[in-house]
């Protein structure tokens, strides 16, 4: 099996980049790569230190934008046989007030 080595994370403009590519917001952002909010996205973009995206985030953000449903719902199946427990929904829609 093949393995990933010698990664370099993205940097905060190849990050910012993307999410202007695909006209998202931070809390669009958020839910693609899988972290709790806009304000985490925001940690690896920005401030003094950002964060370094691991490569299993972005294999993950990279994978959802990738492939198709029925391939995300191969691998969740898989997740769910090796052991883990999860919903998988759509965000919660933003209301305008």
């Amino acid at each position: 099996m093949k393995i990933i080595e010698n990664y370099t994370a993205p940097n905060t403009d190849d990050l910012a980049n993307l999410r202007k590519t695909l006209g998202y917001q931070g809390d669009d952002m958020a839910h693609l790569a899988g972290v709790s909010g806009s304000s985490q996205w925001r940690k690896y973009t920005g401030g003094a230190e950002p964060r370094k995206m691991s490569l299993h985030m972005l294999f993950y953000t990279a994978a959802r934008l990738t492939l198709p449903e029925h391939e995300i719902l191969q691998v969740l199946k898989k997740m769910r046989e090796i052991g883990a427990t999860f919903d998988y929904k759509d965000p919660p829609q933003k209301t305008k007030d």
